[in-house]
């Protein structure tokens, strides 16, 4: 569903399970297409991956909500809005550790990330921008 206000924006509600990291690289990969960004699929598809996969392992709540903004002609804003408000932590990750590498990639890939706290919840997302942008 776009946006009615403010900036462009898609945004689609998904069942919290394994299966919707998918249905999400899918939408963000059409979207940066439609909007002429080729260049940020390969990455915010693992951000997504990884934002997708937090909410489901982590939350509680029957859905989830993902949303991709462009927030001008060269940076687009990867959000997931959950029923948590465990705010996920960017931590050290020993080789050994099969889990907790996500934040890690999300902060390797983005410009910036963070975490807004909701009445319900949180909204963890990530700012992705086109190389040269800064």
């Amino acid at each position: 569903m776009p946006s009615a206000v403010g900036a462009p924006a898609y945004t689609h509600v998904f069942p919290r399970e394994v299966e919707s990291a998918a249905l999400a690289r899918q939408l963000v990969r059409t979207v940066l297409e439609t909007w002429h960004l080729p260049q940020l699929v390969d990455d915010a598809m693992h951000v997504v991956s990884e934002l997708v996969a937090n909410a489901v392992d982590h939350a509680r709540g029957g859905h989830i909500r993902f949303t991709v903004t462009r927030t001008d002609d060269r940076r687009v804003r990867l959000a997931v809005v959950d029923k948590s408000h465990a705010e996920p932590v960017l931590r050290t990750v020993s080789p050994s550790e099969e889990h907790g590498r996500g934040l890690v990639i999300v902060d390797a890939l983005s410009l910036k990330w963070g975490i807004d706290p909701l009445p319900w919840g949180k909204r963890t997302w990530a700012d992705l921008e086109l190389e040269g942008a800064r």
